[in-house]
């Protein structure tokens, strides 16, 4: 049973269920990474507006070396968000059991990268501060890519501003007062409670994450990515062996 579970997450075959399991546990993982990430680099990596608009504040104020800096990090995480539609996409043609979770497999490794990154960061801050932040924003994009593929973009993770508004959307219809309504008006107005539940355990994930990547940070360094690493091998390690397995079975292994 634990392993069929676990088989689920990143499985071909995708129910709601199992898109919502996995959304809320990449959630906390990208929460995590990058409340954590700020704490090391003093930039947040998860999401792109932020980094858009300094690169034009950046570029109008004339500041080159920051400009670089921003595009590289768009660069990136635009990277990062190819190459998993790349993985996915050559899984598919594959038939693999494995094709969401390969993308994952690369961010738990790159993630132990950033842990090894962090111990020279301070020795060598010119060199490996850009090279962190540019990780950063690769995994961010590897991971939200995926789980957009995944769910058919109902699920975003690793940022919270199309995600609030969509709450704040459905509060909206939750407290709107139908009334009596005039002759010819059909449906009323009606929240989506489902996708309310889900859209408000995104935003609990994503903030415990922060806390709890923060926190480790705070108290442990760089090590604390190698918890974050390892809920991402969980999350991917059954269906790669089971293609392992398969392809072994094919050469007569």
């Amino acid at each position: 049973m634990p392993i069929n579970y676990l088989r689920g997450f990143t499985a071909p075959e995708r129910t709601d269920a199992t898109n919502r399991r996995l959304g809320r546990s990449l959630a906390f993982v990208a929460g995590a990474a990058n409340a954590g990430g700020f704490l090391a680099v003093g930039q947040y990596t998860s999401h792109m507006s932020g980094i858009v608009s300094s690169l034009a504040d950046n570029l109008a104020l004339g500041d080159i070396a920051l400009v670089v800096a921003g595009f590289s990090a768009l660069a990136s995480f635009l990277v990062g968000a190819a190459s998993s539609a790349i993985l996915i996409n050559w899984g598919r043609r594959r038939r693999l059991r494995s094709v969401y979770a390969t993308p994952l497999a690369i961010e738990a490794v790159l993630l132990l990268c950033f842990g090894l990154l962090g111990s020279n960061l301070e020795r060598h801050r010119l060199f490996f501060l850009p090279v962190t932040v540019c990780l950063l924003c690769f995994v961010m994009g590897l991971q939200n890519a995926m789980i957009t593929k995944i769910s058919r973009a109902e699920i975003r993770t690793t940022h919270m501003t199309g995600l609030i508004t969509d709450i704040g959307i459905e509060l909206g219809k939750l407290f709107y007062w139908n009334g009596r309504r005039p002759a010819g008006e059909v449906d009323a107005v009606r929240a989506d409670r489902q996708k309310l539940a889900l859209l408000g355990s995104l935003l609990a994930s994503f903030m415990v994450g922060g806390l709890a990547g923060a926190t480790g940070f705070k108290h442990l360094g760089f090590v604390s990515t190698l918890p974050l690493a390892m809920v991402l091998l969980t999350l991917a390690v059954v269906p790669v062996i089971d293609d392992m397995r398969s392809g072994a079975r094919k050469i007569g292994l």
